[in-house]
């Protein structure tokens, strides 16, 4: 068999993985969206919905992490092939805990539909903000990936502090709000868990993001300041 037809099998593989990484992507973004959604509108089956996709989720993980291990046996593949086969492993097991989250919040929608959130009303519509800011976060990471592109996984980087800073301030509302009426305390630590693993889906965004600047080019950005990310990123 030819070096060149072997390479062409090799190509074929790599582009392979790397699309069903992109459909996992957009399989627990639109988990995120749908569960954020029936939040808002108290919806059960929607809620059960975003449940019922967390096996299939788990199943993709399982099944590109074993694809992964296939080709680098099989290949032994080098430089930015091998640092590419290397993030995607970080990028799945990334998305995989999306997944997760947004599990956790079509919990907390199936349990606020059955008790409902009595006293003065809460802080809904920072909450949606800030889940559209992370979904977009994700959306932003995952063009990056299918792009290779380190101008965008930068943009999503700079972004990340937007996401804390909505966290801690939902987080602030919601404190007031049980303060002043005990009758919100059980709904808003309900919200606060919402709040939280939204902003996780932020964080994975990131790591999305660092994983795209680390395939192209061969630089692990984690942990450093953002000078330093601009610099490797250019």
């Amino acid at each position: 068999m030819s070096d060149k037809h072997l390479s062409t099998q090799f190509d074929a593989e790599l582009s392979s993985v790397s699309t069903r990484v992109l459909e996992m992507g957009g399989l627990v973004e639109s988990q995120v969206f749908q569960a954020i959604g029936a939040l808002m509108s108290v919806d059960t089956e929607a809620a059960e919905a975003v449940l019922g996709e967390e096996e299939r989720v788990n199943r993709m993980e399982v099944e590109v992490d074993r694809d992964l291990t296939g080709i680098i046996a099989r290949r032994q593949p080098t430089a930015r092939d091998l640092r590419l086969l290397i993030a995607i492993s970080k990028i799945i097991a990334n998305l995989e805990r999306v997944g997760d989250e947004a599990t956790r919040i079509a919990r907390v929608a199936q349990r606020l539909s059955a008790v409902g959130m009595p006293g003065r009303r809460l802080p809904l519509t920072d909450l949606k903000f800030e889940s559209e800011l992370a979904v977009a976060q994700l959306r932003k990471a995952l063009d990056a990936f299918a792009r290779l592109d380190t101008r965008v996984a930068l943009e999503v980087l700079k972004s990340d502090d937007q996401i804390d800073q909505e966290f801690e301030g939902m987080m602030r509302k919601l404190i007031t709000y049980m303060m002043e009426d005990p009758r919100t305390i059980s709904s808003s630590i309900d919200l606060l868990f919402v709040a939280k693993a939204v902003e996780r889906v932020g964080d994975h965004a990131k790591n999305l993001a660092e994983a795209v600047i680390y395939i192209v080019k061969g630089a692990d950005v984690r942990h450093t300041s953002m000078e330093n990310i601009e610099s490797v990123a250019k």
